[in-house]
């Protein structure tokens, strides 16, 4: 099961039930951590201190209830996490729904029961984490312009790369494939986007599905049949089609020797 390494925390007086939620958290590969208290106190504390993707919450504990403790979070104006409500009583649906739970199980529960509500916990916590970043996004570009680095939004993170690391871009499909040396990311995204996004940090069209590099080119060369290869430090060759021989132009600041591309004797 693929996720975005959720944190979890199971709030439940009950340690068979628990136990009952840390076997399936084990289980989940999209789980980074987790961790179980016994009491509403106990779950307050751990929320002060550390972050929470999804909050697995009891609703009859002793003391302070499990709604009262979500009523707690939101007064005290705490980001809270995707709340799924375990319970034995059917009747406070309504109230979990109306507190915006993700999901209600009652118990005793079955384990495909639970995975389901965790997938459904796991996707609206994903989307609260990237509008979160969306929100700072104008902030991160300005960082990103002032440090030469380029940010990329990828499962809920935002990675910092500096340009000069990435070899080329690719259109697939709806995506396009960031290639560096050792790693690549998928981004929903088109090339002329990118293009645009990229062009000042030295990447040129080279194909209608291809950006390339301008430090990563080590030689180009003429065709008779007017389209050019072009030949990467990595080793990797392409084909330059007419079309985007212009382009040529912008893989060097200086042409020493040569007035410019399309004559043979040009190269």
């Amino acid at each position: 099961m693929k996720g975005s390494n959720m944190r979890v925390l199971v709030a439940d007086d009950e340690p068979l039930a628990r136990q009952a939620v840390a076997i399936v958290l084990e289980r989940r590969r999209d789980v980074e951590a987790y961790d179980s208290v016994a009491n509403a106190m106990e779950a307050l504390r751990k929320l002060s201190t550390n972050r929470y993707d999804v909050l697995v919450l009891d609703i009859n504990m002793p003391g302070i209830t499990g709604m009262d403790l979500l009523d707690r979070l939101r007064a005290g104006h705490q980001t809270v996490p995707a709340v799924v409500f375990v319970t034995a009583y059917a009747e406070h649906a309504i109230a979990a729904f109306d507190r915006h739970a993700v999901d209600y199980v009652l118990k005793p529960f079955d384990k495909s029961r639970l995975e389901e509500a965790l997938d459904v916990a796991s996707r609206r916590s994903a989307g609260e984490r990237i509008a979160r970043l969306e929100e700072a996004l104008p902030q991160l570009h300005h960082l990103s312009k002032s440090t030469s680095q380029i940010a990329i939004k990828t499962n809920g993170r935002i990675l910092f790369i500096d340009p000069k690391e990435v070899i080329t871009v690719k259109a697939e499909g709806n995506y396009v494939l960031l290639q560096r040396m050792s790693s690549s990311y998928l981004l929903r995204e088109s090339i002329s986007v990118i293009e645009e996004k990229l062009k000042p940090y030295g990447f040129v069209r080279v194909h209608r599905s291809l950006l390339v590099n301008c430090t990563q080119v080590d030689e180009v060369k003429a065709w008779t049949t007017g389209e050019y290869g072009l030949r990467l430090k990595n080793g990797r060759e392409y084909t330059i089609t007419r079309k985007y021989k212009k382009n040529l132009r912008d893989l060097a600041a200086s042409w020493l020797g040569i007035d410019g591309f399309g004559q043979r004797e040009d190269l």
